[in-house]
């Protein structure tokens, strides 16, 4: 795994079943996740989301590197699962604020 973030770190070893509690040394309380062009606001919404992805389409993430643009982590990924066009890359957009995940958006 690239050298990333302490929350951009935790975010990708982190089981997508993560429990609030642990969730929330993750992210901001506030925290906000764009994804599938749907938006996720909150822990609890931010856990369902992570839940129903992989209910729906399991899947493997690996971080190919990490750099810095715009005031964000961005963190280009290898997503390989049961989909069509598998592996693929996505961009991962992390906002950080006060050691947390504020938003993140993938693309």
């Amino acid at each position: 795994m690239p050298d990333l973030p302490g929350p951009v770190a935790a975010y990708f070893a982190s089981d997508t079943a993560a429990d609030v509690e642990t969730l929330a040394a993750i992210f901001a309380t506030d925290a906000i996740v764009e994804d599938e062009a749907k938006t996720h606001r909150g822990l609890a919404a931010i856990r369902a989301w992570r839940v129903d992805t992989m209910t729906r389409t399991p899947f493997t993430a690996r971080p190919l590197r990490a750099e810095e643009r715009d005031g964000r982590v961005v963190v280009p990924t290898e997503v390989s699962g049961s989909f069509p066009g598998s592996p693929l890359t996505l961009e991962h957009r992390f906002t950080l604020r006060d050691g947390r995940i504020s938003a993140l958006e993938i693309a």
